[in-house]
């Protein structure tokens, strides 16, 4: 999503903006037209078919079209890394002597290079990755973002700046009014690294009348096995798992208390910012990209990776923070939609783009 605002605010801007894509749609491929310009909400996107099914996404068809088309562009922008068409795009770049901007999202991370597929990993980064990195400049997103990548990476330069996101622009902001039972929320994409299993055995610790709404969905078998936790903790009555929301998402974030977030790993975390512009407060891990702008705008509370951490704001949040629930409701709509104003944001990326053309 990200990617996308960002390449419609460079077209808005003025900006010759291409995107080169594959068809990657998880598992499956998106029922799109093949190596010609589509038009998608203002954006030229050529898409090319991939070879593999999984997170390497081979597609020689994508290099090929990218080494004929690099002489054209003025840089070349790669988002994520790990996969065989970072990689060699990065290669192609460079080999035909155009900057290439980096913004790994999170896939630079130390808990990224130690989780999944780590010796692969390692040995990627010495045979060609760290090689093509000290080459490169690289795009962060948040202060711990960029600080986590300073320390295991030495680009040409590293860069800070925001990810746009959707959000809400209604007046009326105000989160449901307090009840009873104290409704939390864990809104977002259900894999291993977003901590939901801290939130799940965090929750029979918690001392007042309480309901959890899950929104998002995920692979069946983890979610299975969280379901199961929920079952073993006896807490799945106070659960509702209602799916993946889009239409609906402000609504549902509105209708809550407290949105919970308590990722082992999470360069930024747009949902952060999707929720305090309706006003509900957040509670994060310290391992959320956004946990300093939380705290420095007393916009919510920062916690642990562990479940008694977890429990503990929680019942300090219910029992002693109703008068800051009540503030941020207040108070963050107007100042999210300052901090993240389309037009502020997309002129820090211009600029950005214009020092490393000239410089590259």
């Amino acid at each position: 999503m990200s990617v996308a605002k960002l390449s419609e605010q460079l077209v808005k801007a003025g900006c010759i903006t291409e995107v080169f894509t594959t068809t990657a749609n998880g598992a499956f491929e998106l029922p799109v037209n093949l190596n010609s310009k589509t038009n998608v909400d203002g954006v030229d996107v050529t898409y090319f078919k991939r070879l593999t099914k999984d997170h390497t996404h081979f597609s020689p068809a994508i290099l090929t079209k990218l080494w004929k088309e690099a002489p054209n562009f003025d840089l070349v922008h790669i988002h994520a890394w790990w996969n065989l068409v970072s990689i060699f795009s990065a290669l192609i770049a460079l080999i035909k002597k155009k900057p290439v901007l980096i913004s790994p999202r999170g896939t630079l991370s130390s808990y990224s290079f130690n989780n999944k597929n780590s010796l692969i990993k390692k040995l990627i980064n010495n045979l060609l990755g760290k090689h093509l990195l000290k080459r490169s400049y690289l795009h962060a997103t948040s202060n711990s973002e960029r600080d986590a990548l300073a320390a295991i990476i030495k680009p040409k330069h590293i860069f800070n700046i925001p990810n746009f996101v959707n959000i809400n622009t209604a007046i009326n902001t105000g989160a449901s009014d307090d009840g009873p039972v104290f409704k939390l929320l864990f809104l977002s994409r259900i894999e291993e690294k977003k901590g939901l299993d801290i939130l799940l055995n965090a929750l029979p610790a918690i001392n007042i009348p309480y309901s959890l709404t899950i929104a998002g969905d995920g692979d069946k078998n983890y979610t299975d096995h969280l379901k199961n936790i929920a079952r073993h903790n006896s807490i799945d009555a106070n659960i509702t798992w209602i799916g993946f929301q889009n239409e609906t998402k402000f609504d549902v974030l509105r209708d809550h208390q407290l949105l919970v977030l308590p990722s082992y790993d999470e360069n930024f975390g747009n949902v952060v910012i999707e929720s305090l512009s309706v006003g509900t407060p957040v509670l994060v891990s310290g391992h959320v990209g956004l946990a300093d702008y939380v705290v420095k705008n007393n916009f919510g509370w920062v916690c642990e990776t562990t479940p008694e951490s977890v429990s503990n704001a929680i019942n300090n949040i219910a029992i002693n923070q109703t008068a800051q629930i009540r503030h941020i409701r207040t108070n963050a709509p107007e100042i999210i939609r300052d901090d993240f104003d389309e037009d502020k944001l997309i002129q820090k990326y211009i600029d950005m783009y214009r020092q490393i053309i000239t410089h590259g």
